[in-house]
């Protein structure tokens, strides 16, 4: 017996829906949002470059030159632009169906900071969407049925990237590894992800939180990572973006999801393939962890939840 394999044909109708992706101008995040408008939905496409996030739209348009498409500014990585963002979503917005958090950084060239002084990975990464997130929260509590959708990444389990919080050492102050820093952003969204479907089910939220992985996908995000990736590697393993964006977009559009699942490719060890539910680590389900992880991230973003 064979299952037919998931793809954006499975999507149902977003008519009358309202959906935000981060990092909507490229990748992954300009695929979500390129699909995601052709099923009727309403896309805002939250990006750090309006220059290119225009030019995004500019593509998409000419596919579907109906595409209800939204563009706005946010700059993950400053905790002021999130609160701008916020402030202009709410005074446009008073619906959110899907939230995507999608945008991400991997392994920048050098070691870098966040406007607020945390390595970029994790302060963009986790701590960004964790604000956002936060901020977004009474839209989405306001909206029946709404859904986050958080993006991981296989690489949370991965042995060379050692998969901890170092919460001794957040920001690698003392000794800076790239895939390291990045092993422990992805596990961060994981344990985030798990943590705030728990503590919204425990209030009784008609909200769901979904994870996600993409394989091995051949985005722009691999720019930094050597010859030997970029143009052997990445050539010969890597699936298209149109496979890679899957996965989250089931975890975002799926009525079958009941909260606290993961999806992502099954095949060459989840790096290939079509979406369907994975197992992440056990690390990333430590509810200790996550407890402690939540409560330093509310510490450092300023922001507390209300479960009410």
């Amino acid at each position: 017996m064979t299952t037919k394999n998931w793809t954006a044909e499975d999507i149902p109708s977003q008519q009358g829906k309202t959906i935000l992706i981060t990092g909507a101008n490229s990748g992954l995040g300009l695929e979500a949002s390129r699909v995601l408008s052709s099923k009727g939905a309403q896309v805002i496409m939250a990006v750090r470059n309006l220059k290119s996030g225009n030019e995004a739209i500019s593509l998409i348009k000419k596919e579907n030159a109906d595409a209800k498409l939204d563009l706005m500014q946010l700059d993950l990585s400053d905790f002021a632009s999130i609160h701008q963002f916020s402030q202009e979503f709410h005074q446009r917005y008073s619906q959110l169906d899907v939230l995507i958090n999608n945008a991400g950084v991997m392994f920048p060239a050098k070691r870098e900071l966040t406007k607020q002084n945390f390595e970029v990975q994790f302060g963009t990464n986790h701590l960004g969407h964790f604000l956002l997130t936060g901020m977004l929260l009474d839209i989405l509590k306001n909206t029946s049925n709404s859904r986050i959708a958080i993006q991981s990444s296989g690489q949370h389990k991965a042995k060379m990237g050692r998969p901890d919080i170092y919460f001794d050492d957040l920001n690698f102050n003392k000794g800076y590894n790239k895939y390291v820093a990045y092993t422990q952003s992805k596990l961060a969204n994981l344990l985030f992800a798990y943590e705030l479907n728990r503590q919204l089910k425990a209030g009784h939220m008609d909200i769901t939180v979904v994870a996600a992985h993409p394989g091995y996908t051949k985005t722009n995000l691999v720019r930094h990572s050597g010859f030997l990736v970029q143009s052997v590697i990445t050539n010969i393993l890597a699936q298209s973006v149109e496979m890679g964006t899957l996965p989250i977009l089931r975890a975002a559009t799926d009525k079958s999801v009941i909260g606290g699942e993961y999806f992502g490719p099954t095949k060459m060890g989840e790096m290939r393939g079509y979406p369907e539910l994975v197992r992440s680590s056990d690390k990333s389900h430590d509810r200790e962890l996550a407890g402690k992880l939540w409560k330093v991230s509310e510490k450092l973003t300023q922001i507390i939840y209300n479960f009410k």
